[in-house]
């Protein structure tokens, strides 16, 4: 009787254990699907910077360290550039999905490569304004756009400055300046040396190098494009028409988890550098945090920022923009504005409503 008993309540223990060993493999085995699923949904991005890792590439590395991205179900993947016209291309070339340019440069593509079967498309506006301005040291009395008339100025061949030059000189009546070409490490150098008497390039680069050199901020005269006449558009987000196709939805999830990021940047510039530091531990953090700042207050939460809205562009200053590229870079063929933009996939205005408060 005692023993039929034992077994009894053996056999009911064993399969107790039996059912809890099951339980537990099931739902370890439910949790590791689940997982791979979540992962399978993930989309990869892979992103070409514009230049190398400093103070404004924070706007993209920020929603990476914060996760903003894997959020919205995105794997994306932010590599360091050497320029907008290699973003433009190697997007092109379907080497990278998205990434970061300048939309002269952009255009210029469109217009000279009619015939490529991968254009990259602007589906958000970073840069409302181009950073690019003229620099000159006060001593050699440049004050007006008037003053640079018979100067010398000096820029790398490509520099986007340089390269929008003509729109610059017709809005501000300059008809004579002789150019000297260097590599872009000299460029501030031989304006300090007295080689040149004037430099185009971006402020937020050209001035704290100037600095980097010796040369005191309220001793540099600064002539930017935004403020003399001429309203090109900095840099956007690009991604491939084929990504635009297929999964634009990632790209709106994309811009999304941007948006959400810069609207943090924009609130702790100094925060923010600490998650470029993580991807170039050699950076002068006071001096890219000061970068950040500039670009920050003069192209992206510009008087035309606020007016536009961030992201956004206007069509007729596209369209205007398109004349000029066409124009100043002496295009093969001319810029259709309507095939380098496509802002179905923008955030709400709400989402967009990023900008700080005039300061």
């Amino acid at each position: 009787m005692h023993i039929a008993r034992l077994q009894v309540i053996n056999f009911h223990f064993g399969n107790t254990m039996k059912t809890r060993t099951f339980l537990k493999t099931a739902a370890a085995l439910a949790a590791v699907l689940t997982f791979g699923a979540v992962q399978a949904q993930n989309t990869p991005i892979k992103f070409q910077l514009d230049w190398r890792f400093e103070g404004p590439a924070a706007f993209f590395l920020t929603p990476v360290a914060k996760g903003y991205f894997k959020a919205n179900q995105l794997d994306v993947t932010v590599d360091a550039g050497n320029g907008s016209g290699g973003a433009v291309t190697r997007v092109a070339s379907g080497t990278y999905d998205m990434g970061f340019a300048d939309l002269a440069s952009l255009m210029e593509f469109h217009a000279n490569n009619p015939d490529a079967p991968n254009k990259p498309v602007a589906v958000m506006v970073v840069y409302n304004n181009t950073p690019a301005s003229v620099m000159s040291l006060k001593k050699t009395g440049i004050k007006t756009p008037a003053d640079l008339n018979g100067k010398k100025l000096g820029a790398p061949v490509f520099d986007a400055g340089r390269r929008a030059f003509p729109i610059f000189a017709k809005a501000n009546n300059v008809s004579s300046v002789q150019w000297v070409t260097m590599d872009p490490p000299l460029r501030e150098t031989m304006l300090v040396r007295g080689d040149v008497d004037a430099i185009t390039g971006f402020t937020f680069t050209s001035l704290l190098n100037l600095e980097a050199r010796g040369v005191k901020a309220e001793d540099v005269a600064i002539l930017p494009y935004a403020e003399n006449g001429v309203k090109l558009y900095g840099n956007v987000i690009i991604a491939t028409p084929k990504l635009i196709k297929e999964n634009p939805a990632a790209i709106k999830a994309f811009l999304q988890a941007f948006t959400k990021g810069a609207k943090d940047v924009m609130a702790n510039p100094a925060a923010a550098i600490n998650d470029v530091k993580a991807r170039d531990g050699i950076i002068n953090v006071a001096l890219e945090t000061r970068r950040l700042q500039l670009a920050i207050d003069t192209v992206i939460n510009s008087p035309d920022a606020r007016a536009e809205g961030f992201g956004q562009l206007k069509g007729p200053r596209l369209s205007l923009m398109a004349s000029q590229v066409s124009d100043a870079f002496g295009t093969k063929t001319r810029v259709n504005p309507d095939a380098v933009w496509n802002g179905s996939m923008l955030p709400s205005a709400a989402e967009l409503n990023v900008l700080p408060a005039k300061r």
